[in-house]
């Protein structure tokens, strides 16, 4: 564990993004109504921030991206080979699960020409003007509705966890000195399915070196119980009074900045940015979540309101509501113990009730603020989350292990190994177009292609549990399906 100190990631692990209401399909930034236009200016700079101020030492440069492809499989880097420089660099954003910036003019200028397959800078990294590239908060939380890049959307192509194996051997052919993810991972799985982190973890683990004011302590190695989670949208950041799954965690500005616990960013460091994450905090805040773009059966979806209202209601709250404040009241923040929604205990049996307090004590939790929540040291279970856009969230469950809408409400449906094969829609299921396979294929000699399947069978993944839809009948679940793109 004597690396860990040296390794962190700036997964924010809720909240917004970009200029999403320029891009179809995606979630609308807007301040309520009647609100001055600073808190609109507060949002833009937030975002900003995010895509261009570096809050850790840098991943790599771009020397290191840009060669990436000589650690490619051999088919993939004949391919590679032969292409333009912008043209790899496609390729690269296309295995690790990144996305242009929207609104960017897309390549760079060689040769006073501009390469239009290079896709530019990506959301998921500040790259500066030295052509250093760091992760921020977008890595995981800034992915794609069905192939369309939308900021806050959850990142469920992200392949961290190859994407630092193969900087690590490139870095090494390049005779460059390793960074803390590069050793980190040695000793801390970075996700075991691509689209899926072990972020709570990095965050357990970079607060047991600091103590109450977020000074650097030396204390011994902590125990951890990694697990995989699906990274939640950002567009419920507003509804939400509570960062994580299990309700730990009051939501606040300076909570947003707990995973920049490098060695590197003391105490002060924290106090000193905190304005900055003021205005990221009122990003995430102004977003809202994106309009179904396909056809809805009126009807049918009127059906599905009566029987959500009747039977999900009570835990994920409505939807019918003209105002942000009145959508903010309707929604419960219902937690419900473990023993009754039945879905994969490894996530809430993973974190200390000590670790929980250690935080509640520290500066992180002391935000203030007219709300003012207190920290929810040992939770009994998870809690129930807003479903406003939940037809651009897919795969479902904390841990991404259900694929569609659909086989959310047909549990014994629920397939053990699956994986996307494209970016379209199941316009019939509402979620991920997949294929299902008995197991693995681990005789594939392309690791990022195994990350690519979900085996639920493996340990924080199960797809079982939440097994309520099993009291409606076929029309009914048709029905709320129907209903359930409407949000």
């Amino acid at each position: 564990m004597r690396h860990f100190r040296s390794f962190a990631l700036v997964l924010a692990t809720v909240a917004g993004f970009h200029h999403p209401n320029l891009i179809a399909g995606s979630p609308v930034l807007r301040t309520q109504r009647g609100a001055d236009s600073g808190k609109h200016d507060h949002a833009n700079i937030g975002f900003e921030l995010l895509i261009n101020k570096a809050f850790l030492p840098s991943d790599f440069d771009q020397e290191v991206f840009d060669n990436l492809w000589q650690s490619w499989p051999a088919s993939l880097r004949e391919r590679a080979a032969k292409a333009s420089v912008g043209e790899r660099r496609a390729m690269a954003f296309e295995r690790y699960g990144l996305t242009p910036r929207p609104q960017q003019d897309r390549g760079n200028i060689v040769d006073g020409k501009r390469d239009l397959a290079d896709p530019g800078k990506p959301l998921q990294y500040v790259v500066d003007d030295h052509g250093n590239w760091t992760m921020n908060c977008f890595s995981c939380h800034g992915g794609t509705v069905y192939g369309r890049p939308v900021p806050g959307a959850p990142n469920n192509r992200y392949a961290l966890q190859t994407l630092t194996e193969e900087v690590r051997s490139t870095k090494f052919r390049l005779g460059k000195s390793l960074g803390r993810m590069e050793l980190g991972s040695l000793v801390i799985p970075l996700g075991t399915t691509n689209g899926t982190t072990n972020a709570v973890v990095f965050g357990i683990g970079l607060m047991n070196y600091r103590d109450d004011q977020l000074n650097l302590v030396d204390r011994p190695p902590a125990s951890f119980t990694h697990h995989d989670m699906d990274a939640p949208p950002w567009w419920h950041f507003y509804r939400r009074p509570y960062i994580y799954i299990d309700g730990f965690a009051p939501k606040g500005h300076r909570g947003l900045m707990q995973f920049m616990l490098v060695p590197e960013n003391n105490a002060s460091f924290f106090a000193d940015h905190e304005d900055d994450f003021q205005k990221v905090y009122a990003y995430l805040s102004s977003l809202r979540s994106p309009s179904y773009p396909g056809h809805i059966d009126q009807s049918l979806a009127t059906r599905g309101a009566k029987l959500f209202e009747s039977n999900c209601a009570e835990c994920h709250g409505t939807y019918h509501h003209r105002t942000d404040a009145e959508s903010i009241a309707a929604y419960p923040n219902q937690l419900v113990p473990i023993e009754d929604i039945g879905t994969d205990p490894v996530r809430h049996r993973a974190l200390t009730v000590a670790g929980r307090e250690h935080y509640a004590r520290s500066w992180f939790a002391q935000s203030g603020g007219p709300e003012r929540r207190e920290t929810v040291t040992d939770p009994a279970g998870y809690v129930a989350p807003p479903l406003d856009g939940v037809w651009a969230s897919a795969p479902y469950f904390h841990n991404g292990s259900v694929p569609t809408l659909w086989h959310l409400l047909h549990p014994q449906e629920r397939p053990t190994v699956w994986r996307r094969v494209n970016d379209s829609m199941d316009e019939s299921k509402v979620g991920l177009t997949v294929e299902t396979v008995p197991r693995v294929p681990l005789e594939k000699p392309d690791v990022a292609l195994r990350r690519s399947y979900f085996d639920t069978r493996r340990f924080g993944k199960s797809a079982s549990g939440h097994d309520y839809p099993n009291q409606l009948n076929e029309f009914e679940k048709r029905a709320v399906l129907e209903y359930l793109k409407t949000l």
